[in-house]
């Protein structure tokens, strides 16, 4: 029997949603259900072939648990692993890299010092940095934010320098990171599932929360079809399962924003009827198609391309 698993915390539409999906399906010898955790025993595996995971990001007990069944065999969506090394100031330096447009940012040091650190703890970092070169690199107006994410939590729109100064004094031991303002024309939430299924969504971020997803643009058909390229070049390079990418265009070009929500929010008062079940559809033809990929026992996790060629190139040497 393939046992298709949802771990989640407050949310119900979406995970409801995908076990009843599936379960819909009436595919043989194939079931949904909720994980159910009981005694996590070192090196013992669960009874899932796929687990997907809405919530050991902010639960470490759940992070654990969910690295223990993927070294058994379980195909956790989206992977433990890279999920727990990821940041979003590095997905820009890969941006970077992979061509992708991305605003220009700068990596800040917490404000505060670290617990159980002192002065001498940073003898590498000079002090004060050079604010001026900074300032001059990103422009003004600017946004502040905490380089590993937090769901729209501790993001500051930066006017000048003073205001940068007042703002970055209530940051603590968050480590920031400062963004250029893109001053886009439109705006695309764009889903991504199995690194193949992508659902352009037009959102508008500076409506309140539940209008988001209610714009007056749409893409051209050649637009549409970049914002799905640079969608799929990303998520294939980060090997994200389960994902959504934050597109702001200005003047033609799309720069990625945001592409590291690896939980993104699908709760269908949010996203809207139309969208929420894309969602629910795609997320679930994908993890059938992991259940019946899953080999016991083996490494069936996703490993994106800058993983792969990355020991691809160490076996080289």
């Amino acid at each position: 029997m393939k046992i298709i698993a949802v771990i989640h915390g407050k949310e119900r539409s979406f995970p409801d949603a995908v076990i009843n999906c599936i379960n819909n399906k009436n595919i043989p010898n194939v079931r949904a259900e909720l994980v159910h955790v009981n005694k996590v025993a070192q090196g013992v595996g669960v009874p899932y072939s796929v687990i997907i995971d809405r919530i050991s990001h902010d639960v470490p007990f759940y992070r654990a648990y969910l690295k223990n069944a993927a070294l058994n065999g379980t195909a956790v969506i989206n992977n433990p692993f890279w999920w727990s090394a990821d940041e979003k100031f590095f997905n820009n330096c890969l941006a970077t890299k992979i061509n992708v447009p991305v605003p220009k940012t700068v990596l800040l040091p917490s404000k505060d010092l670290p617990t159980d650190t002192a002065a001498e703890s940073f003898r590498n970092l000079e002090y004060p940095l050079n604010w001026d070169s900074i300032f001059e690199e990103i422009g003004f107006p600017a946004y502040m934010k905490p380089f590993a994410g937090g769901g729209w939590k501790n993001v500051y729109k930066i006017a000048n320098k003073q205001d940068f100064f007042e703002k970055y004094s209530e940051t603590g031991q968050l480590v920031m990171m400062l963004q250029e303002e893109i001053q886009f024309e439109e705006y695309y939430r764009c889903y991504c599932i199995g690194r193949k299924y992508v659902r352009v969504m037009p959102y508008e971020p500076r409506n309140p929360h539940h209008l988001r997803y209610q714009a007056n643009f749409a893409p051209t058909p050649e637009g549409l079809a970049l914002l799905e390229e640079i969608t799929l070049r990303i998520n294939n390079y980060l090997g994200y399962d389960l994902n959504t990418v934050e597109l702001a265009v200005r003047n033609g070009i799309p720069y990625a924003i945001d592409f590291c929500n690896p939980a993104p929010d699908a709760d269908i008062n949010s996203v809207g009827e139309d969208n929420f079940n894309w969602v629910i559809e795609a997320v679930s033809q994908y993890a059938i198609e992991r259940a019946f990929q899953q080999e016991p026992g083996r490494d069936n996790l996703t490993w994106g391309s800058y993983i792969a060629k990355s020991v691809t190139k160490q076996k080289l040497h």
